[in-house]
């Protein structure tokens, strides 16, 4: 049974950065399309960003785009997001998850599509 451990949230300054890593333990996530959720305000997980089992396609949702970088290292299992210019509104949960399927766009950014979950990582972006 993959296992999967969020780090690196915490409090910053509006306009700073945070990266997040999410650990897998219990199996390898090569195959395993990857995303990073957030949880909205109503209470839904919303896909920040997600990434192939080999990294070579990627999806943002739109108020992150050319802020964040989602990527991955496989020889660690590890997968990241890196956050910059970081904004009070993008202060959040923030949940790793894994599904074993190859990539498909439409697919990942549903949240129902993962199977692993992250217990998440709080992230506060003070103005």
């Amino acid at each position: 049974q993959v296992q999967l451990v969020e780090s690196g949230g915490g409090l910053v300054q509006a306009g700073g950065s945070l990266r997040l890593s999410c650990v897998a333990s219990g199996g390898s996530l090569s195959n395993y399309t990857m995303g990073w959720f957030r949880l909205t305000p109503s209470k839904e997980r919303e896909l920040v960003g997600a990434i192939s089992g080999t990294g070579d396609s990627t999806k943002y949702t739109d108020p992150v785009k050319g802020r964040f970088t989602i990527s991955r290292d496989n020889a660690k299992n590890t997968v990241y997001l890196q956050m910059n210019s970081l904004k009070p509104e993008d202060s959040a949960v923030y949940y790793c998850a894994g599904m074993p399927m190859g990539w498909s766009s439409v697919v990942a950014a549903w949240a129902y599509n993962y199977r692993h979950w992250g217990q998440g990582t709080q992230v506060t972006v003070s103005s």
